[in-house]
């Protein structure tokens, strides 16, 4: 490879890469403004380690005591959740767009629109979802419920790391915070959450 040629490629990669890691801090920025008036972070994790701690009760009665103790926590989530998605609607959708491509890219979403999804609708995905789980319309039992809860505010964090990185960044993070792999939480889902969830996120949905 000619020398030029070398310099130049490595410059235009340089170049792409400072582009890159400026659109990220702008929608870590954007999100991070719609999440500051809330607890939402705080409330998961307590939502999560007391699902834990219950299932590790080996009495029945013990166990649904951990679990009623939560019932204020999982109501505060509840709402606090859904005011930051009606919040999040007010976002401009050329902001708002996330890109389908493994790896972050700069003006993905602005090069290949169609290869992207609306953030907005995807909170609002996992606002239903969580309430639809919390609501326990579906009947499952009190270790079933905590499992899938928990799948449901794990993919909604997976979801808030790939609209601010990438989508393998995100999945590389909670595989490395909570031991689990992205197929396995959507695996986990609520039927409807996963339905609606993989329709945006694969480009089917209408």
């Amino acid at each position: 490879m000619p020398p030029d040629l070398f310099l130049l490629l490595f410059f235009a990669a340089g170049a792409l890469y400072v582009v890159n890691a400026r659109q990220q801090r702008q929608r870590i920025a954007l999100l991070g403004r719609a999440l500051k008036p809330y607890q939402i972070e705080r409330l998961m994790q307590t939502l999560i380690q007391g699902y834990l701690r219950a299932m590790g009760e080996r009495d029945a009665g013990r166990r649904r005591q951990v679990l009623g103790a939560l019932a204020d926590t999982e109501a505060q989530l509840r709402g606090q959740f859904g005011r930051f998605v009606a919040d999040f609607q007010r976002t401009p959708a050329a902001l708002a767009r996330a890109s389908r491509l493994p790896l972050g890219l700069p003006w993905a979403t602005q090069w290949l629109p169609a290869a992207s999804f609306d953030m907005r609708r995807l909170l609002a995905i996992h606002g239903e979802g969580i309430a639809r789980t919390l609501d326990n319309g579906a009947d499952r039992s009190p270790r079933d419920r905590a499992y899938t809860v928990t799948a449901e505010l794990l993919l909604m964090q997976h979801s808030c790391h790939w609209f601010c990185k990438s989508r393998s960044v995100a999945s590389a993070r909670v595989q490395r915070r909570h031991r689990t792999s992205y197929p396995q939480i959507v695996a986990a889902l609520a039927p409807e959450t996963r339905q609606a969830y993989l329709a945006l996120v694969n480009g089917r949905a209408r």
